[in-house]
């Protein structure tokens, strides 16, 4: 009856939003998990809870023209997805990348409001972006983007309406042009944006959040089998932001990590990723915008070409790129080769099939909007330091954050506790959906 109610759906749906393959899948996944939970609470079904936490409260779309070095005219497409605000002001990243679509941010956005839940923060949940490449632009380039971005986007965010943050492509130099338009345009300084530096209303720890954040998580699921990441094999996709800091704190929790990747393909250090190496990858990428095969070179390990790390055995791996980066073949070769934990960095970089093998196999497996809650947890503590116009420590910073990500897995147990197994996909999925969803209903049909 449950998988009769959710294609039911889902035809309605894809009816709906055409083409949106991306959207689909994050609906999918997550009503896949709730139908059943719904089914038995009949207070959702009466209320339409679930057609009307799939439709966007607002889908903003505008055209960004700019200037570039050259003096030619460029012209990319602007979005904001303000998908729920039931809970709190609308709070998600942006992302500056030739891959955005409406489909591709409604599914972050969607996701967004689950993952904004379970961090019991009061942030609802939006994404938005541009197609706009900011690799190879210059300063000045990024710059002229980003004030015509925010030229019109800043009529509909504020710190009690919509916060962004960054994502993939939009970071601190990002953000500070981003930030630095909203301000004058709106003649006020106020904490709008997330992710800013230092001396301007930024947080400690926030570059690091996500990463830190699900080796956190990483550690409460191997604490459920009595384990640890001590002197564990760990592969990671990725060589950004996310990437970067889990390696740094998988080090520091004692595991070896073996590979990091970039769209080139990946490296496979078998002596471990150290400090030192560490240091290497992060010039070369926040600085040099340089490609991983150099760290080959440098450190004399091999690159694989082309391909993902998931074919290299280990018995932890970490997903930090990007969505689908993980297929079904690709999990079945992870669980062959001795993985027992996943923990995923990225938003939703495992496929259906890849879900259905882990959970099939029983493994530890830690979806993103539990895992990686880290990095916008941390942006709701900065916008809780903007509003309270003070800065915490760096140890306040973490510790919060840490108790964040304990109390994220708590609920994921407590809700997907399936015996001796914990479905971790089931327990995020209705614990998000719950304080969503009482909340509409509190507030009335909207």
């Amino acid at each position: 009856m449950v998988q009769n109610n959710v294609s039911e759906f889902m035809e309605k749906l894809i009816a709906k939003n055409p083409g949106e393959t991306e959207f689909h899948q994050a609906v999918f996944e997550v009503y896949n998990s709730v139908m059943g939970f719904v089914d038995k609470n009949p207070k959702y079904k009466k209320a339409r809870i679930l057609e009307r936490i799939a439709e966007p409260e607002r889908m903003l779309t505008f055209r960004v023209a700019w200037v570039d070095d050259k003096g030619e005219v460029q012209v990319n497409r602007g979005y904001r997805i303000q998908m729920n605000s039931a809970i709190g002001p609308y709070k998600g990243g942006l992302r500056f990348h030739p891959t955005v679509t409406a489909s591709v941010l409604k599914f972050l956005a969607f996701e967004q409001v689950f993952k904004n839940s379970l961090t019991t923060l009061p942030m609802g949940g939006g994404k938005g972006g541009s197609d706009f490449d900011p690799k190879g632009k210059s300063d000045n380039e990024v710059m002229a983007f980003c004030q015509k971005f925010m030229q019109e986007l800043f009529r509909h965010i504020g710190p009690d309406t919509d916060v962004p943050a960054g994502d993939i492509g939009v970071g601190g130099r990002e953000i500070g042009f981003l930030f630095g338009q909203y301000k004058k345009l709106r003649n006020e300084f106020t904490g709008v944006l997330t992710g800013k530096g230092l001396n301007w209303g930024g947080s400690l720890i926030r570059p690091e959040a996500t990463g830190y954040g699900a080796l956190y998580f990483v550690e409460e699921m191997l604490a459920t089998r009595k384990d640890s990441l001590d002197s564990k094999i760990i592969v990671i996709s990725g060589s950004g932001n996310v990437a970067q800091y889990a390696c740094e704190k998988a080090h520091q929790m004692g595991g070896k990590v073996v590979t990091l990747s970039d769209s080139d393909g990946y490296i496979y250090d078998p002596e471990g990723i150290n400090a030192q190496k560490l240091a290497f990858v992060i010039d070369l990428k926040n600085v040099k915008r340089g490609r991983i095969k150099d760290y080959a070179t440098k450190f004399g390990c091999k690159f694989v070409a082309g391909k993902r790390p998931w074919e290299v055995k280990c018995d932890v791996a970490l997903p930090c790129a990007t969505q689908n980066e993980i297929d079904g073949n690709d999990a079945k070769k992870l669980v062959k080769n001795g993985c027992f934990c996943v923990g995923e960095g990225a938003n939703m970089p495992s496929t259906p099939e890849a879900i259905e093998v882990f959970l099939g196999a029983k493994i530890l497996y830690g979806p993103g909007k539990a895992a990686n809650a880290g990095g916008v947890a941390t942006s709701g503590l900065e916008m809780s330091q903007n509003s309270m116009r003070l800065g915490w420590t760096r140890e306040e910073v973490d510790q919060r954050l840490n108790c964040i990500m304990k109390a994220i897995h708590a609920q994921c147990v407590e809700y997907g506790k399936q015996g001796n197994f914990i479905n971790y996909v089931n327990g995020a999925n209705i614990a998000g959906f719950i304080k969503v969803a009482d909340a509409m209903i509190d507030q009335g049909v909207m």
